[in-house]
């Protein structure tokens, strides 16, 4: 097993299609093969043991992650927004390097004599007189890329994907060849999130144009679908939420997108529903998944969406706020303290298993027990039917007096009135209690809500455990690039602040 299969395979029976275009640039699936090619000659001959990438997305990212594959090392996009001495921790775990930069960073990074740092053009223009021939290797345990976590809870830590995790996730998920000529995907998530991985491979398997938004904006996301005739593409549910935003009321004038995937947070119910009004031709689809699993590894699609919003069903409207059900070749358990499996509707944390599974991470072993479980950190119940439902990172619920709390569950209450548009939930230390919970609220553009007003909702709807003890209000929440909210932030300034 290696990436280099899906792209050998593509280039066999669609060379000529345009794999991937960014802006006025692009590639064909021919053009592809042979530029990673002729870049897996270049890292083997600078003697580099891993293939960085620092830099937006751009042409550059599909040519590295196959010259990677190619080559034999792996793959580790980094996160440009990081300050330089975040950079230069992560790179001391990966040398020596071939550094691929976009910016005039680049520089900066160049004066370890463990790396080759050379910029975007150059690496683009790498080039072989003749098509290479195959040879990379096929060992499925080697390692196709270190993907460092976003670090919402602690310093970040490489996740080790194989090229059997990633090209199981694959095969298990998308069907060679499945799409047509016309159809184009939109990338708009940053190339070291696994979301933007998977797109790539899933795209190039499918046989699907890859269409690149460097920067995310809400404007441009939906200028870019248009002028491209996007039919699928997958976002967070900030970016969602700023899409529909920006339409206001009109429906999107975008009848050819066929497909609207999100993930990689909790998605609000108001932000979903009105979505759905906004995009009445697209099919929805949730995404659950880890960067340690592969991506995806549980989907509410479509079907359960269409019957959320015209049922009156209240389990079909429930089930809107799930993860939906397990992948075929993925197993869910939900596990109490004790590692007891437990049932229906009882919260736990979430175990996974399954060939696309890691669980794995540099340095520091796997995760993953005797029998093949990962424990995700991720709490959450599922329902008699199989339906998973998330409440959040386990090391996020709040225990008031010796009950266990969901933040989730109390957000999404908060999230129910009509003048609220985000909220984040917290465990602050308290005396009497060992932890008291806290809210952070933004409001809607002309709604006004008191905090006592907030606290009477909340109270009216779960127990008045649950309701928080404290309320304040900012103009935004704290949250990452791939739209994670930094609880841990929150936590901090409200902690510092009581």
């Amino acid at each position: 097993m290696n990436l280099m299969m899906l792209l050998e395979m593509a280039t066999s029976g669609f060379g000529d299609r345009v794999a991937v275009r960014n802006g006025s640039e692009e590639l064909t699936y021919a053009e592809l093969f042979q530029a990673a090619g002729a870049a897996s000659a270049e890292i083997s001959a600078s003697g580099s043991e891993y293939m960085v990438m620092l830099d937006v997305s751009s042409l550059a990212l599909p040519v590295a992650l196959f010259a990677s594959a190619w080559a034999g090392v792996p793959f580790v996009p980094l996160n440009y927004r990081l300050a330089d001495e975040e950079l230069e921790a992560l790179l001391a775990q990966v040398e020596p390097a071939f550094v691929v930069a976009g910016d005039e960073r680049g520089a900066a990074l160049s004066g370890s004599s463990n790396r080759r740092v050379t910029t975007r053009e150059a690496f683009l223009s790498i080039r072989s007189p003749t098509v290479p021939e195959p040879s990379w290797p096929m060992d499925p345990d080697q390692i196709a890329a270190l993907l460092f976590t976003s670090g919402t809870t602690g310093a970040p830590k490489a996740a080790v994907l194989r090229h059997r995790h990633l090209v199981s996730y694959i095969l298990g998920s998308v069907e060679f060849g499945s799409a047509d000529e016309a159809d184009a995907g939109l990338v708009s998530v940053p190339p070291y999130h696994i979301a933007g991985i998977a797109a790539v491979a899933s795209s190039v398997y499918a046989g699907r144009r890859i269409v690149q938004l460097a920067s995310f904006d809400a404007r441009d996301w939906l200028d870019l679908a248009s002028a491209e005739r996007v039919t699928n593409a997958f976002v967070v549910p900030t970016m969602l939420a700023r899409i529909a935003e920006t339409l206001g009321d009109a429906p999107a004038d975008l009848p050819h997108l066929r497909s609207l995937s999100y993930g990689g947070g909790p998605m609000p119910h108001p932000v979903i529903e009105k979505a759905m009004g906004l995009f009445p031709d697209a099919s929805f689809t949730n995404a659950y998944g880890l960067t340690e699993t592969s991506s995806t590894i549980a989907i509410l699609g479509p079907e359960e969406h269409r019957a959320a919003a015209s049922s009156g069903d209240p389990t079909a409207r429930r089930r809107l706020a799930s993860a939906g059900r397990p992948l075929p070749g993925i197993e869910v358990q939900i596990r109490g303290p004790q590692g007891d499996v437990l049932g229906p509707e009882e919260r736990g944390e979430i175990y996974v298993r399954g060939e696309q599974v890691s669980g794995e991470y540099l340095g520091q072993g796997s995760r993953v027990d005797e029998q093949g479980w990962f424990p995700t950190r991720d709490a959450g119940s599922m329902d008699a039917e199989g339906y998973l439902f998330l409440e959040g990172r386990a090391d996020d619920v709040i225990v008031r007096g010796g009950e266990n709390m969901s933040p989730g569950e109390i957000e999404a209450v908060l999230l129910e009135h009509e003048a609220v548009t985000d909220s984040a939930v917290v465990g602050i230390p308290d005396e009497q209690w060992g932890e008291a919970v806290a809210a952070v609220v933004v409001t809607r553009p002309g709604h006004s809500v008191s905090a006592e007003e907030l606290q009477d909702w909340v109270r009216a709807r779960l127990r008045s455990s649950r309701t928080p003890q404290r309320i304040e209000f900012r103009h935004e929440l704290p949250y990452n690039e791939t739209g994670k909210l930094l609880r841990r932030v929150v936590r901090a300034e409200l902690t510092a602040s009581s």
